[in-house]
């Protein structure tokens, strides 16, 4: 994959414990425009408030990342932390250190290792361009059980570009604008405005649309870089290289939000949850995730029983707008429920052969208006306990 004007490092700083790749460096050999979404929890990381900080400069010349260690709840030490860690690296690079962002992700209310990091950086630096994209997302990995890439070429004036994210995460999974970590990049020129205009969108649809366990991390952080080596003519607002454009992003961060799900922590299933027909999109989003999030309906997943009642009682608590005697349900094709009433016959046996397979999805029709949304989620498991029972261990 050819990203012009980008190069990578991932190196091991046995941030947590050795034998892997933990540390990671995304660099642009010229100034690159920066849109960024973070976490919305009031309790955020140091790397978080210092990268909101210095994205309003607009511009960035990449990031440093660490796994292994959230340097969250770390008080000043922690902030402290997170600016040499960039001044390092910048120094390293010959940049200034309000250049580089820098991103963490791991166990929270721990010290970063910093005689670990410090020694671990000359090497992150004087190997930069010998590693790829590939290696900076498992370099992010926590219990991740995969490394998430997604890549896509386009097109605008004649000019070929390419964009091309990785992501992180399995656990803590319900951001709200944001994702636990996704870093995407561009080669192709485009407008600041439009830029962040348009990932905003793209984190809606996407990692604004995923729930593995309700939970909103203290590190979320979803960064995209765009540097204009490509040398494409700037993609501006209205065009229909920015329909192109957005299309392309959009298809990026979709795919990487659902191998997030897919890598939901002892998951067994990959479900879409589908709410049409409601009294607005605004509606049917709070429908779909209260669905999405319900650990009765998320066991009933996992144990494959097609209690479509517990579904029912989230659509009905969830907030959105609803007629009960209006309402259908189905598992795939199979219909149960219409007028909000059991279907009855061989539904149950049919819903619950649906429910077998890895990957399903359950559409609610409310029949109040026009309003869709579409969130996936994963099903919740007794692998779920035991991983999230021992992870400081």
């Amino acid at each position: 994959m050819d990203i012009k004007g980008f190069s990578f490092s991932a190196v091991e700083a046995a941030v947590k414990k050795p034998g892997r790749l933990d540390l990671a460096l995304i660099y642009s050999a010229v100034p690159a425009q920066v849109a960024a979404v973070f976490t919305t929890n009031a309790v955020k990381a140091a790397p978080v408030l210092l990268d909101e900080e210095r994205v309003k400069r607009g511009v960035t010349r990449g990031l440093v990342v660490n796994s292994g260690n959230a340097n969250a709840c770390t008080g000043a030490p922690g902030m402290a932390d997170a600016r040499e860690t960039t001044a390092l690296v910048a120094d390293g690079l010959g940049i200034g250190h309000e250049e580089l962002l820098v991103s963490s992700t791991g166990v929270i209310g721990v010290p970063l290792p910093m005689e670990r990091i410090r020694h671990a950086i000359p090497v992150l630096v004087s190997t930069l361009g010998q590693s790829s994209l590939a290696d900076v997302a498992a370099a992010i990995m926590t219990t991740d059980t995969f490394p998430k890439l997604e890549a896509r070429s386009g097109a605008a004036g004649g000019v070929p570009y390419t964009v091309a994210g990785v992501a992180k995460g399995a656990g803590m999974i319900m951001p709200n604008m944001a994702t636990m970590l996704a870093f995407i990049v561009t080669d192709a020129a485009v407008e600041p405005a439009l830029l962040q205009e348009l990932f905003w969108d793209a984190a809606d649809r996407s990692f604004n649309s995923i729930t593995v366990d309700g939970d909103t991390s203290t590190n979320d952080t979803a960064l995209l870089m765009a540097n204009g080596a490509a040398g494409n003519p700037v993609i501006t607002a209205g065009s229909e290289a920015a329909a192109g454009f957005g299309a392309l992003l959009n298809e990026v961060l979709l795919e990487l939000a659902k191998q997030i799900v897919r890598d939901g922590e002892g998951a067994t299933k990959f479900v879409a949850i589908t709410v049409r027909g409601a009294a607005s999109d605004a509606d049917a989003k709070k429908a779909a995730m209260a669905v999405a999030n319900s650990s009765l309906v998320k066991t009933a997943f996992f144990g494959q029983d097609a209690n479509w009642g517990r579904i029912f009682a989230a659509v009905g608590y969830s907030g959105a707008r609803v007629e009960q005697l209006r309402a259908e349900l189905f598992f795939d094709d199979v219909r149960m429920v219409k007028d909000g009433l059991f279907t009855g016959g061989d539904a149950e046996a049919r819903g619950t052969e649906v429910l077998k397979k890895k990957e399903f999805t359950v559409t609610v029709d409310l029949h109040m208006g026009s309003g869709a949304a579409t969130v996936y989620t994963s099903d919740l498991s007794y692998d779920y306990v035991k991983i999230n029972a021992d992870y400081r261990t």
